[in-house]
């Protein structure tokens, strides 16, 4: 089969995946729900900062961990937030299996050890510009 037709073939079967409708039907329903809207955002802004910080190496205190624990179980008693997260989490993981078949299907293809020389040599401009600046 044409890797294109299949590719066509697999966002048609997503169009029409429960996983897909579900999480369309719960965007519809946050979008039109001001007040679970600004809490998913605010607790999305809280979520990404600690992650951020945890990327930039520095430590996340267990008091930060708490606070964002303790709003996504308010965040869970708001049916529409609720809903909407359960719909979010059933179609990434979806997508991530998706992910995880054609990479399989193509590990075999790629090699490692040039992968990994071109990943150097980029490290190595970016050092190079960096002490150039």
């Amino acid at each position: 089969m044409n890797p294109y037709d299949a590719a066509r073939q697999l966002t048609r079967a997503l169009q029409n995946s429960p996983e897909l409708k579900e999480y369309s039907e719960a965007q519809k329903l946050i979008a039109e729900d001001s007040a679970a809207r600004e809490m998913l955002i605010d607790f999305r802004k809280e979520q990404f900062r600690l992650q951020k910080q945890e990327l930039a190496g520095l430590e996340v205190a267990p008091e930060q961990r708490e606070k964002l624990e303790k709003l996504f179980e308010v965040l869970n008693l708001n049916l529409t937030v609720k809903r909407f997260l359960d719909a979010e989490f059933r179609f990434s993981r979806l997508m991530g299996d998706i992910q995880g078949i054609i990479g399989e299907a193509t590990a075999d293809l790629i090699d490692p050890t040039l992968l990994q020389k071109f990943s150097e040599a980029l490290s190595d401009e970016d050092d190079e510009a960096d002490n150039e600046g």
